[in-house]
């Protein structure tokens, strides 16, 4: 396992776990990041990455990245 800011461009994973306050995973819920759900890793970039979920694209900064293992 490996935190998603970790992550390699172009590639799937699947999420393992994630931690931080509940209102925000239940916000990254409603946009289907969750444990067990499949992303795609679109772009990288110094300070955030852009990843696709089966429902959307999805910007996160690599503070929040790093809470997701996958």
């Amino acid at each position: 396992m490996q935190p998603l800011s970790q992550s390699c461009q172009g590639e799937t994973y699947t999420i393992k776990w994630m931690f931080g306050l509940p209102e925000v995973l239940k916000f990254m819920n409603t946009m289907d990041i969750h444990e067990g759900s499949t992303i795609k890793v679109l772009q990288k970039y110094k300070d955030s990455l852009i990843i696709r979920t089966s429902k959307r694209k999805v910007v996160l900064g690599n503070e929040v990245a790093d809470r997701i293992q996958v």
